[in-house]
């Protein structure tokens, strides 16, 4: 993943300490006709599937985040429907020492157009699958497709 300049900056301060950041995740469907289907990315840097997701750019929405990383790293284009959900993530660290938390907001998506494929070099695969045909996901992955698929009339915040 390419690391965004004010990232950059921010480590050149504080090195690796942990560094509080806003994420959005995008749970993109569409219909087919053989039901619900669901965009996965696999990651380049862990090879796992995963909805889209990425970092909140300074003074942006993460609402707009959540449509261009879609674009960004999948290929096609998306509408957010719902905000259904703002968590906060474990403490990660990555392979270089810095540590980070996400205030995460997932967003149920629906696909308006494209096909997908791996855009940006943050992705290997980029795919629909059928609900019933899930590549393994890790759990907090699998946890924000179940909110973004569960019919909710508020959001749900933990």
């Amino acid at each position: 993943m390419a690391t965004p300049d004010f990232i950059r900056e921010l480590r050149s301060l504080i090195g690796t300490r942990p560094l509080w950041l806003t994420g959005a995740t995008a749970v993109v469907t569409r219909e087919s006709d053989d039901g619900t289907e669901i965009l996965l990315v696999r990651r380049s840097d862990n090879g796992e599937w995963s909805p889209v997701s990425g970092i909140v750019d300074p003074g942006e929405h993460p609402a707009v985040t959540a449509v261009r990383e879609v674009s960004e790293e999948a290929g096609v284009t998306a509408k957010v429907e719902q905000l259904v959900w703002v968590t906060v993530t474990d403490m990660i660290t990555y392979a270089n020492g810095d540590q980070t938390r996400y205030l995460d907001h997932i967003f149920r998506c629906r696909w308006t157009g494209g096909e997908p494929h791996p855009a940006d070099g943050e992705a290997t695969e980029a795919a629909f699958f059928g609900l019933d045909r899930l590549p393994p996901l890790r759990a907090d992955y699998a946890e924000r497709v179940q909110a973004a698929l569960t019919p909710a009339a508020t959001t749900r915040l933990d």
